[in-house]
């Protein structure tokens, strides 16, 4: 089986910086794509940062020069570190890979998600 565990959210006041992290577990053969989306509630999950198959990044507009996404593949643990944060930052913040688990025969390719961070930035 394979899990992703995220963890480092909570409560921070506006222009405070939080870090989250994220580290799949399990028989995984290779991963493609992992990142972050986040849920506010009442819309729909956006992507918020995505390290490509190529290992290029990929950001949401409204975090572009705010939040790092950067990621550790020995460990196979991904890092979101999010600075200036605003009010409408809160959400709950889910960890995504895209992956091959060598728990099936033939190895299977599918997506996983964590069970979600809420990060709350208070005015």
């Amino acid at each position: 089986q394979v899990q992703l565990v995220e963890s480092g959210g909570g409560l921070v006041q506006a222009g405070g910086s939080l870090t989250l992290s994220c580290a799949a577990s399990g028989s995984i053969l290779s991963i493609n794509v992992m990142g972050w989306y986040r849920q506010a509630p009442g819309n729909q999950r956006e992507l918020v940062a995505v390290f490509s198959s190529g290992g290029s990044t990929n950001y949401a507009d409204s975090v572009k020069g705010r939040f790092t996404i950067s990621r550790d593949n020995a460990k196979n643990t991904v890092y979101l570190r999010m600075n200036s944060l605003k009010p409408e930052d809160t959400a709950v913040y889910y960890c995504n890979a895209d992956l091959i688990s060598g728990a099936h025969f033939p190895p299977r390719q599918d997506l996983y998600w964590g069970q979600g961070t809420q990060v709350t930035v208070s005015s």
